[in-house]
């Protein structure tokens, strides 16, 4: 909660605290007859009701009873002793005011560059070397690695377009998945049983490739199961 508006009760007021504040200012409440002790156990009571102390309200309120306090010090003095005063209770009224505005200012631009700091959150830059243990090179070689110049070289290096591939040394598939179904189904058809080895006789390695998913569809399908004794063995296909 803020000052301002810290709730007083007093023989001559009642209301927030900026309030009082403003009818001081404006002579419309005389301020001999506040008594600013009643204030301040009003605050200190309030500090024990919630059990928390907020230092940026602390120091406004101390600013402000200070301020009363010099004021109504001055507005006490008797009035042959006016002529030693360096400044009128008027003035001291607009010093009182000064102040204030003054006050409010600096708690703008204070808030303006905790909202700052607030945007830049996870942008923080260090500006120190690091500790001689964390290094790995010294500084004046990490210092020559990041030279502007090479640094431009290799973005310049990632900007240029590269030339297209030269794709005429991969060969398409000459035979498809179905073609060697067909195959497969074929040899279930006319024995019962034979080797990876004999469906694959005389291809290639890609139209081997192309035969192991052709089984494997088989077998997923259920039309096929295939045995293999040991490990890189041969591999028996039979109808399932």
């Amino acid at each position: 909660m803020s000052i301002a508006t810290l709730d007083l009760d007093l023989e001559v007021f009642n209301g927030p605290f900026d309030l009082l504040l403003t009818l001081v200012l404006k002579e419309e409440i005389d301020l001999l007859e506040v008594d600013l002790a009643e204030v301040v156990l009003a605050y200190v009571e309030y500090l024990e009701r919630t059990g928390e102390l907020d230092l940026e309200a602390a120091t406004e309120f101390l600013v402000l009873i200070a301020a009363l306090l010099e004021l109504k010090s001055r507005l006490m003095l008797p009035a042959d002793d006016e002529e030693g005063l360096d400044i009128e209770p008027v003035e001291a009224a607009e010093e009182l005011l000064a102040r204030m505005l003054e006050y409010h200012r600096y708690r703008q631009a204070a808030a303006h560059l905790r909202d700052r700091l607030h945007a830049e959150h996870g942008f923080r830059y260090r500006s120190a070397p690091l500790p001689p243990q964390l290094r790995r090179i010294s500084v004046e070689a990490a210092e020559a690695a990041y030279d502007s110049e090479r640094l431009a070289e290799a973005l310049g290096s990632l900007l240029t377009v590269p030339p297209p591939l030269d794709l005429r040394h991969v060969r398409r598939p000459a035979v498809s998945v179905e073609q060697r179904l067909r195959h497969l189904r074929d040899l279930l058809a006319s024995r019962s049983r034979f080797s990876f080895d004999e469906a694959v006789e005389g291809v290639d390695r890609l139209t081997e490739a192309v035969t192991l998913f052709a089984l494997l569809e088989l077998y997923k399908a259920g039309e096929a199961r295939w045995e293999q004794d040991v490990p890189f063995g041969p591999i028996t296909v039979a109808p399932s």
